[in-house]
């Protein structure tokens, strides 16, 4: 398993600004969260949809790809800190 943490940099108030995604060998998107300037939160998982948040299509791109457009930083994190997250989802 892969866990990113992108930043997406914009001005943007119903676009999330975090979005944490938890990603199969094959880079496919199993859950994510998304955080929003005003802490609104939406997640997607393959049984969960909420707050417009759905899992991607496509496979996504390596962080050094996602990272050659500087509206975006990604980097990876660990397991742990990716379910600290999924399991505040909710608040």
């Amino acid at each position: 398993m892969i866990y990113l943490e992108v930043r997406w940099i914009h001005n943007l108030s119903d676009e999330p600004e975090l979005i944490v995604s938890e990603l199969d060998n094959d880079r496919n998107e199993i859950r994510k969260v998304e955080i929003f300037k005003n802490n609104r939160k939406g997640y997607a998982d393959k049984d969960d949809s909420v707050n417009g948040s759905c899992l991607s299509e496509i496979p996504i791109p390596i962080v050094e790809e996602i990272n050659s457009d500087n509206q975006f930083m990604a980097k990876e994190i660990s397991r742990e800190r990716f379910e600290e997250i999924w399991n505040e989802r909710h608040f």
